[in-house]
């Protein structure tokens, strides 16, 4: 997932009122009444997720009353989020520190979670603030809707209940702990791990089932997700792209033969990522461009990540106000992931600034671009350095690439289009609710 800062400390606050008030939502002729829930926080903009959902609920909130429960962590600003969504109705955040791992607190969430159905990432987020504030919310008035937005906010909305829910995937979570057994070396950790992901899979599909509708971010996504799902009650949308936000710089702001890659950093696949990249990879590339250099952009890389990139002689930044300097800086953009799930919000981010962009499969997993023609993928160490060798070599080629991917996302995928579609499938959850109450 992406960790591409994103900041809007200039969006409005209600019209007449101090910062941090809601404005009185005015209701449109076939508006609706959402309550989303999501768990992790939304504010600030540092990872795909948070900027997928804050971009949909910017845009929903402009045509239909919508109250949001969220979370925040100790260092994060609950009021912030208000100031950033000035026309939801009400934004309700709680806080909630989740617990490091191989901490006292984990280790105690692991050892309980072996003796209940929900896999360890849903269990630890079974958050009991969050769902007495979910069912005041619902005990107050009547929602049309509810979007549990990710699998782990499922636990804490009630299923099955008189309010429709559509389940919002940003991930397909089980592929994910699946390909994290795959790559797993330790014999114990890799059998806890499969027992994990079967566990993940087990709780997402009967999600999908519970839940009035499901939306996914690519159709591999829906695919997979839908396996045994009854038709209609499962769809996708594109992922999405401020293109105000993310322009094409000047090409002469480029520097030859820098690499540069992005995302939050204490997401284990970015840095299992950035590792591969720097054992295997690098040494390639080096072979054939000794002058090339490499930047990593992106929150809390661990002591782990640190050694390995000094020792390497690549830049970790660490957490930074604005990553479009450096990525318009980069001469190839690369996604070395070899586990993932969901969409890569980077890699629109960076085609929507005009970058020639090297992935692996799974990078690119999910997004409909041809290659060749908006991206250049390769799996295999070798390849991959020799494609990030070949572009870093051909100039015009990057530009013709970096112009499609541009093209590309000014024709399809702005947020405003991602969320029309979006609401339409809002629309087919509630229909599927009343399709259920006529034949009962």
């Amino acid at each position: 997932m992406s960790a591409l800062s994103h900041p809007m400390a200039s969006a409005p606050v209600a019209p007449g009122g101090e910062p941090g008030m809601q404005a009185e939502p005015v209701a449109e002729p076939g508006s609706l009444r959402i309550l989303w829930v999501k768990v992790g926080g939304l504010w600030p903009l540092n990872t795909g997720g948070r900027l997928r959902s804050f971009h949909l609920l910017r845009e929903l909130s402009a045509q239909h009353d919508v109250t949001v429960v969220t979370t925040h962590g100790p260092a994060e600003d609950p009021d912030a989020l208000g100031r950033q969504l000035p026309r939801c109705r009400d934004v309700q955040s709680v806080p909630h520190t989740p617990a490091k791992k191989n901490s006292g607190r984990f280790l105690l969430a692991l050892a309980r979670s072996w003796f209940s159905p929900l896999p360890l990432d849903m269990f630890k987020n079974r958050i009991d603030p969050v769902r007495r504030t979910v069912a005041a919310c619902l005990a107050e008035e009547r929602f049309d809707l509810i979007i549990a937005d990710f699998l782990v906010a499922i636990p804490n909305v009630p299923l099955g209940t008189e309010t429709p829910v559509l389940h919002f995937s940003h991930n397909v979570e089980y592929m994910i702990w699946q390909r994290l057994a795959a790559t797993e070396t330790r014999p114990v950790h890799k059998a806890l791990l499969a027992l994990e992901w079967r566990k993940m899979r087990r709780a997402e599909l009967e999600a999908c089932r519970k839940a009035d509708f499901t939306v996914a971010v690519s159709d591999q996504d829906r695919d997979q997700l839908g396996d045994g799902l009854e038709p209609g009650r499962i769809a996708s949308i594109p992922t999405g792209v401020d293109l105000d936000y993310f322009q094409v710089g000047e090409r002469g702001d480029e520097i030859p033969d820098e690499i540069v890659f992005s995302g939050s950093m204490d997401w284990f696949p970015n840095e299992d990522a950035i590792l591969h990249f720097i054992e295997a990879i690098l040494p390639r590339i080096r072979e054939a461009r000794p002058a090339v250099t490499v930047t990593v952009v992106g929150r809390n890389p661990s002591d782990r990540l640190r050694a390995a990139a000094e020792a390497a002689s690549v830049r970790v930044t660490g957490t930074v106000d604005d990553v479009r300097p450096y990525v318009q800086r980069g001469a190839v953009y690369m996604v070395p992931l070899r586990i993932g799930g969901g969409t890569r919000l980077k890699i629109y981010e960076a085609l929507a600034m005009g970058k020639a962009v090297v992935s692996t499969t799974i990078g690119a997993e999910g997004l409909p671009l041809v290659e060749g023609e908006h991206i250049v993928r390769a799996d295999d160490p070798g390849d991959f350095a020799r494609e990030v060798v070949g572009l870093l070599e051909d100039r015009e080629r990057r530009e013709v690439l970096g112009d499609a991917g541009r093209s590309l996302m000014e024709e399809r995928f702005s947020w405003a289009q991602v969320a029309r579609d979006f609401e339409r499938h809002c629309r087919r959850a509630i229909e599927h609710r009343r399709g259920l109450r006529r034949s009962a």
